[in-house]
């Protein structure tokens, strides 16, 4: 017994063996389709799809939205959710690489040349992907990546998917809109509109209706076409399958509504967010949003609204929104005293530092900012810059407002303080103490209200100590407390900003130096020395510090302490030397602050004030002269020349010889005012060729002009040293040192200032000086090593072989261009575009210049269509600016800048490359390496010409060798059957399927087609059916006539004559022949049902007609059917 069961085991994991070696990727039949497919699903596709699912959990749940400006359509447009489930996604991207690597079947199945092709045989033959479960693999993937937020890796996947998948519209149509997604994400606008708009021509398929409406939401949103994007997130909203989602695209819809001025609908679709109750966070904001839209007749029942909720305290965190939105009703009415009110509390009250908080202090700035309460402004602004993002759009004017105001407020607060002081003297003393007793009630008020502030704060932290809560976190952003433990405090910008602001409102700004706290820096040293002491002379310091204190305690009188009147009568400038300096401080107040309202902020009629109380009530002040000059061109801009001639006039005569007044009498002020910039800039171009030149004359001439006329000019530190250089020519050092000495002096901040210096040390170190002249622009003749005739000799001369190895070199000098930023563009071109090739960058600094070299290219003709295509994208170029660009083969980069200059190589491309003619094929789209087939290599039929030319890109698996498609019949007509038959066999195809194809002569076809063959495989082992171990031409023999039509024949096994046109057809016999192809890409592979039998389980969409419902019955291929909407 145990001989027989051991036999049957062994017969029964043979037939295991051979069942599961049938099923193979390597073969295409329908037994091995159906495994492939059924593996791919229920295994590695599965733990991606669940990895995938609970990545999109994560990041719904931890998504925290900025509500005051427009929401994003997918979460991974938040910048603080960008990395929720990364790990993930990563998981699922790798699921899917690797069921493409086990289980993709690229290889085409046989075909019975007895029968007639259908349109539909053609485009199944014609498929590059027969593992029917495939295309959700490949969507996986680029899904994962588009919301990991690797949106260059998933518009790599999603082209290529494209193409793998153009022949079943469905799929190409879903990857060429998730394609437009990943360029819209990246701000590529116009690649997203040529996709739009290439599919736009097409009908679409039904299928991918929704995939195609999100991608028009998202670029109309994106356009800011606000009325577009209304209608297809209508669409949207009706496919959203998520309610927080669709909560989100809800309020989304309320403000596209507001921005169109649809008030009412903006109001259903808050309430229809709100009513959704998809958080409390989106609930409230919701809320606050009706409260913004409604009538404007309203306004009480709003603002009694906003005020309850207020006191609600599930809102206490949200109070910052509340007061913002009641500030917003009173704005609109013109009510700006209650606004800033409403804004002001909202700020006192805000227990969040978070955006919303920045956004309420913002709106208060620009109130102050209008009403021209600079002060006020400048606390707003400065608070705000420490929560709000920094790519906000109002963001560069937010910043350049509060850099003006930190250099014109010092100056308005002295103005005013001076002015308060010097009333306050002249007043009589009942009337000035009961003024300066307001001043003290008043600081006891606030200074009271900061004390009950902090105790409500102290008594609702133990509160929520106690409770398990952490006080700290009440305190962040949804934001950060997304982000905390996650990562450095330093690496958060957001947190950064907001701790340097915090800094800024308790210390002011100071310089980065050690131990700024301390007022004597010396103390650092002894606390920091050993404690090595003796006992007495440690009580001797204790004694004396001691003595320290009580002194202090005894200078804490009342002229210390602002509670008190001798505080305030102290600064009160009562003596004649009081009130010189108190009128010092205020007219320099005056003078700065009227400036910077005319020069910087354009604010003419403030100026005005400013600098004519100077005219008027200090005529003595020791800068009159400016300010004439300043009136003079404040009434030019107003366009009142008469006035403005006044002040010309009125400088003329009290400062005749100021170099103000030099300026103002020259005869081409004007001119010089209006083109002045350009005529210095020609002025200088010339002064410089004739320095090149080594024409010093006209060198002095133009520089005595710069001196005269353009003593402020943008060049006057080069008029300078390229002065001082010329007087070289006449061995006048001592006037060269002088130049650039006064360059040095004059400029301290200029470039040229640092290599003035380095000479003038030189000089002043005994070195000696030698004239000679030199070209700022000579890098590009540079050459480490002379050419001369002995280098000839030893063959060192440019090579013209156009066949081998090419770089595309861009040199240009340093800091002209930025770096960082042409790489980034380069690489990015090179991986969009260029999928098949590795192309590497690197830089590198070679005698005075920065070279990028691309490496990677076979030939010459190679690196310059390379080089051609690059300079068509104006972006990259524009980057460049005034460096060059090269094509030059490896051996020729080793002799330039060395034994020949740029300039050579120029003239010997001139000369060898430019005249030769370039091949028109797109050769950058093969791949680098090719494996040629062994000698004699057989003619292509037309079959495989026509797909070598379809394939736009060969895309290898990396671990698995692709599968030489050579077994393949043709689709096209039949070629005539010649006198001479050649046959091939495939070394992978286990059952030696003969191709029987006409002799031809072996040569390559004249009409430039070029035809790359598939690399082949690993040779396999010796198996029954295969005469050859490699693919090798062999003449025609019979092949084996099919006596038996056994169900191993059926699977397509059974070798069959190639039919010509001149042969009859041969008789149809009674059993049909499988073949094995289904054309299906589900996993029903049942017969088929009467057309009369219906699945009743169905949902009808109004949307749908019945034939579209009837299709969508029989063919359920929808990733949704998976992902349930994620």
């Amino acid at each position: 017994m145990k001989p027989v069961k051991f036999t049957y085991s062994l017969a029964l994991w043979l037939a295991l063996a051979l069942l599961l070696a049938a099923c193979s990727a390597s073969k295409n039949t329908a037994r091995s389709r159906w495994w492939q497919s059924f593996n791919t699903r229920y295994n590695v596709y599965y733990n991606g799809n669940m990895a995938y699912i609970d990545g999109m959990l994560e990041k719904e749940t931890g998504n925290h939205d900025n509500y005051t400006e427009l929401l994003p359509l997918y979460t991974v447009s938040n910048k603080n959710s960008k990395e929720l489930g990364k790990g993930n996604f990563e998981r699922a991207i790798l699921k899917s690489e690797k069921a493409i690597q086990l289980h993709s079947i690229k290889r085409r199945p046989t075909w019975d040349k007895s029968r007639r092709k259908t349109q539909r045989d053609i485009e199944w033959l014609n498929r590059k992907e027969y593992n029917p479960f495939m295309w959700r693999v490949w969507m996986l993937m680029g899904r994962s990546q588009f919301h990991k937020g690797d949106f260059d890796q998933a518009a790599s996947t999603f082209s290529y998917m494209a193409r793998l998948y153009r022949t079943q519209p469905h799929i190409y149509a879903k990857a060429r809109a998730w394609l437009a997604k990943t360029y819209i994400q990246q701000g590529w606008m116009y690649d997203a509109e040529d996709v739009i708009r290439n599919m736009s021509r097409d009908s679409m398929d039904w299928r991918a209706v929704k995939e195609w409406d999100y991608t028009h939401t998202l670029y109309h949103l994106h356009a800011q076409e606000w009325p577009k994007a209304i209608s297809y997130l209508q669409k949207v909203i009706k496919h959203e399958m998520r309610r927080k989602q669709k909560a989100r695209q809800w309020f989304l819809m309320g403000q596209l509504q507001r921005l169109v001025g649809n008030r009412d609908a903006a109001y259903k679709a808050f309430k229809k967010a709100a009513s959704m109750h998809a958080s409390y966070e989106l609930d409230f904001n919701a809320r606050i949003a009706q409260t913004e839209v409604l009538a404007q007749g309203q306004a009480k029942k709003m603002i009694a609204k906003l005020r309850r909720m207020a006191n609600n305290d599930n809102n206490r965190d949200y109070l910052d929104q509340v007061f913002y939105a009641i500030g917003n009703i009173y704005l609109a009415q013109g009510d700006t005293a209650n606004a800033i009110l409403a804004y002001e509390n909202g700020g006192k009250r805000a227990t969040r530092s978070g955006i919303e908080k920045g956004v309420l202090m913002l709106k208060l700035g620009n109130v102050y900012w209008q009403k021209q309460r600079f002060a006020d402004a400048r606390r707003c602004y400065n608070e705000a810059l420490g929560m709000l993002d920094k790519e906000r759009t109002d963001y560069e004017v937010l910043s350049q407002r509060s850099k003006v105001l930190d250099e014109l407020v010092p100056h308005i607060e002295a103005v005013q303080l001076q002015d308060s002081l010097q009333r306050l003297a002249t007043m009589a003393e009942p009337e000035r103490n009961a003024a300066i007793d307001c001043v003290i009630a008043a600081l006891k008020k606030k200074e009271k209200e900061e004390r009950d502030a902090q105790d409500q704060e102290t008594a609702r932290q133990t509160i929520a100590q106690n409770s398990g809560s952490s006080s700290i976190s009440n305190n962040q952003t949804p934001a950060q407390r997304s982000q905390q433990g996650s990562g450095w405090y330093f690496y958060n910008p957001i947190t950064v900003s907001q701790g340097k602001a915090a800094f800024e409102k308790q210390w002011g700004k100071r310089d980065n130096i050690d131990n700024w706290q301390r007022l004597n820096k010396a103390a650092v040293a002894l606390n920091n020395a050993p404690n090595e002491m003796p006992q007495a002379q440690r009580d001797s310091l204790v004694a004396e510090e001691t003595r320290r204190d009580s002194i202090q305690r005894a200078l804490q009188t009342a002229g210390n302490n602002p509670h008190k009147r001798e505080y305030y009568l102290a600064q009160i400038p009562f003596t004649t030397e009081q009130r010189k300096a108190s009128d010092q401080l205020l007219t320099e107040g005056l003078f700065h602050s009227g400036v910077i309202f005319k020069d910087k902020l354009n604010l003419l009629n403030l100026s005005e004030k400013a600098l004519r109380r100077l005219t008027n009530a200090y005529p003595h002040f020791d800068k009159m002269p400016q300010v004439y000059y300043h009136l003079f061109l404040l009434y030019m801009q107003k366009g009142e020349k008469n006035t403005a001639q006044h002040y010309s006039n009125l400088l003329k005569q009290h400062y005749p010889k100021h170099e103000l007044t030099e300026l103002v009498n020259d005869p081409y002020y004007f001119a010089n005012a209006q083109r002045g910039e350009h005529i210095e800039d020609s002025i200088y171009a010339a002064t410089y060729d004739a320095f090149k030149a080594e024409d010093y004359n006209t060198v002095r001439r133009n520089a005595q002009v710069s001196a005269t006329k353009f003593k402020h000019g943008a060049n006057r530190d080069k008029f300078l040293f390229v002065e001082a250089l010329a007087m070289l020519h006449d061995g006048n050092i001592d006037a060269c040192t002088l130049g650039l000495q006064t360059l040095v002096q004059q400029y301290p901040q200029s470039e040229l200032s640092k290599m003035a210096a380095m000479i003038v040390n030189g000089i002043m170190a005994g070195k000696q000086v030698q004239a000679g002249g030199f070209d700022l622009n000579n890098v590009w003749q540079r050459r480490t090593a002379a050419a001369n005739a002995e280098d000839s000799l030893k063959g060192k001369q440019f090579s013209n072989d156009r066949n081998a190895n090419f770089l595309f070199v861009l040199a240009y000098q340093p800091d002209s261009v930025n770096e960082n930023q042409l790489l980034f563009a380069l690489a990015k071109y090179n991986f969009t575009n260029y999928l098949v090739r590795n192309f590497e960058i690197r830089t590198e600094t070679d005698n005075g210049l920065r070279l990028m070299t691309v490496s990677g290219f076979r030939n010459f003709d190679e690196a310059l269509q390379y080089a051609r295509q690059l300079q068509r994208q104006t972006g990259i170029t524009k980057k460049l600016k005034n460096g060059r660009s090269i094509v030059i083969s490896e051996d020729n980069m080793r002799l330039l800048g060395r034994e020949f200059s740029f300039d050579d190589y120029d003239q010997y491309y001139t000369k060898h490359f430019a005249p030769l003619k370039v091949s028109t094929f797109q050769l950058l789209n093969e791949p680098t390496e090719v494996v040629q087939p062994e000698a004699p290599v057989r003619l292509p039929t037309v079959e495989e010409v026509d797909r070598a030319l379809d394939n736009d890109l060969i895309v290898p698996d990396e671990k698995t060798p692709l599968q030489p498609e050579d077994d393949t019949y043709p689709i096209a007509d039949e070629p005539k059957q010649g006198a001479n038959n050649q046959r091939a066999t495939n070394k992978n195809n286990n059952d030696a399927t003969v191709i029987e194809t006409p002799k031809q002569p072996q040569k390559q076809p004249d009409d430039g087609t070029i035809v790359i063959e598939d690399p082949a495989p690993s040779k396999p082992k010796a198996q029954q059916g295969s005469s050859t171990a490699t693919p090798k031409v062999q003449q025609s023999a019979t092949p084996k006539a099919k006596t038996t039509n056994t169900p191993t024949q059926s699977k397509g096994k059974t070798p069959t004559k190639t039919e010509t046109k001149t042969q009859k057809q041969p008789t149809k016999t009674d059993k049909k022949e499988d073949t094995g192809i289904d054309f299906k890409d589900d996993l029903d592979k049942k017969s088929k049902k009467p057309e009369t039998k219906k699945t009743s389980s169905a949902k009808q969409d109004n949307n749908k007609t019945p034939a579209k419902q009837k299709q969508k019955n029989n063919d359920p291929d929808d990733e949704y059917y998976d992902l349930e909407g994620f």
